[in-house]
């Protein structure tokens, strides 16, 4: 193998982007439906793991190399609100609701009460039973307002891209908030330096002209 071979894949290597998301939701809204669809394509109906679960997933987002940390969370019942380690763990939530449960709907809502300045995305699933729907698109869309943050209604059964799409976008928006606090940071420490004398690139001292 080259040197420009090795050089480039340790560029790639650490070029890549890593995020943490944490899928929240009350039981029997999806949550693992969502993430195993988006993990490997395939749909499997039925979970009955006791235990949240974490996966890790390489996918490229516009492009660029992701690498995603899920946190699949396991609530016991709908009085169970996610742990501090858990959102202080996350960079972006997922918060996932059943359009067939009205109950999972308000569930994410006082979610949302528990969360600080955190990206988020609203996702409403079982979107192919529209025959036993309780909560309204039109719903899904006003709470996504308030959150200020994107939405989608999907199937975890009868889509993939869709459903990827609702972790790409959540990507996004933590990569674009990481790029403005490294951008402020900069901002801040060159501006700590204002004063100092700029000297032209390439020129030594001598090379100035006298004060």
């Amino acid at each position: 193998m080259s040197s420009n071979t090795i050089r480039g894949i340790r560029r790639k290597k650490s070029s890549l982007s890593e995020i943490k998301v944490a899928v929240l939701g009350s039981p029997g809204v999806g949550k693992t439906a969502l993430t195993v669809r988006f993990l490997t394509k395939r749909y499997i109906g039925e979970y009955d793991h006791q235990a949240e679960m974490r996966y890790k997933h390489e996918v490229l987002v516009d492009g660029e190399p992701v690498l995603f940390e899920i946190l699949d969370t396991c609530p016991k019942n709908e009085d169970e609100l996610p742990q501090n380690e858990t959102l202080n763990w996350a960079d972006g939530c997922l918060l996932v609701y059943s359009i067939t449960d009205r109950k999972s709907f308000n569930y994410v809502r006082r979610v949302k009460q528990a969360l600080c300045d955190i990206p988020l995305a609203l996702v409403g699933n079982k979107g192919d039973m529209v025959h036993l729907r309780q909560v309204s698109t039109e719903e899904g869309e006003i709470l996504a307002k308030d959150f200020e943050c994107y939405f989608s209604e999907v199937a975890a059964a009868e889509q993939v891209t869709q459903v990827a799409e609702a972790f790409h976008e959540l990507c996004r928006e933590v990569l674009s908030i990481r790029r403005k606090n490294k951008q402020s940071l900069l901002d801040r420490m060159l501006g700590g330096k204002s004063n100092v004398k700029a000297y032209a690139r390439g020129k030594s001292d001598s090379a100035l002209p006298k004060e």
